[in-house]
């Protein structure tokens, strides 16, 4: 019984002292697919700054990336049930956040912003949204950043899966709130006729989730390691400035 039991607890040691992944793994990575320029599908291939960022840090870390998509609201399920290893979809470091996980170091640095239907009067800023109906993506941070503002019981927030700067451009929406730099990309690369109404409200950082157990500490560590020999060696600010024109992973 002595035997068997010291025998349990060897491998139960080895078990908590096991690495995130063994050598040679592959490190899966979730993403929606839907939040352009960030991640979305093109003739059948994901795509976008999410995309080429993992992919240069599973070259570093030495890992191939198996992608598997989701509506947003559902890749935090995933993550928690062990399909996924992290998330990679502008995920906002916030305190709600941070009791449920442990994040990488961030990699965007961003602000919160409102879109309207291009000559919108009515809205010309955070202010004016009183009385209004706001489209956000479900699940995303930016419902909690609008539920924070003082005048937030006169705020209609409506939540989308998937096309929400679409209803806004058609009127059925009065703004819509996301991030600058995606807000932006929409309005220069999409047929839709829209635009940004005055200044972010909030400043916003983006990193990487990971479940806050031995194995997804050591991963976030290994990941922390690759992101910043990709800062240093110029790669980061290269893609940045590859889908935006300026570097975004600076703060």
């Amino acid at each position: 019984m002595k035997t068997l039991l010291i025998h349990s607890l060897i491998i139960v040691s080895m078990m908590v002292s096991a690495p995130a992944l063994a050598q040679g793994d592959p490190l899966r990575v979730g993403m929606s697919g839907q939040y352009f320029p960030f991640t979305f599908v093109e003739q059948d291939t994901l795509k976008g700054f999410e995309v080429d960022v993992m992919n240069a840090i599973g070259k570093e870390m030495g890992r191939e990336i198996q992608y598997q998509t989701a509506n947003f609201s559902g890749l935090f399920g995933m993550l928690e049930s062990g399909r996924i290893d992290t998330v990679a979809n502008q995920i906002t470091i916030t305190e709600e956040r941070q009791k449920a996980y442990i994040f990488s170091e961030p990699y965007v640095y961003d602000g919160a912003q409102v879109v309207t239907k291009e000559g919108n009067t009515e809205v010309e800023g955070v202010e004016d949204l009183k009385g209004k109906t706001v489209a956000v993506n479900l699940g995303s941070n930016f419902e909690a950043l609008l539920r924070e503002l003082p005048y937030a019981d006169q705020i209609n927030i409506k939540t989308y899966e998937s096309n929400l700067e679409r209803d806004t451009a058609l009127g059925r929406v009065d703004a819509f709130v996301m991030d600058r730099v995606s807000a932006s990309q929409i309005i220069k690369e999409k047929p839709l006729p829209l635009e940004l109404a005055g200044p972010t409200f909030s400043q916003i950082t983006n990193a990487y989730p990971f479940r806050d157990t031995d194995a997804g500490r050591a991963l976030r560590d290994e990941v922390n390691a690759a992101l910043a020999a990709l800062r240093d060696n110029g790669t980061l600010a290269s893609i940045s400035e590859k889908w935006f024109g300026t570097d975004i992973t600076q703060p």
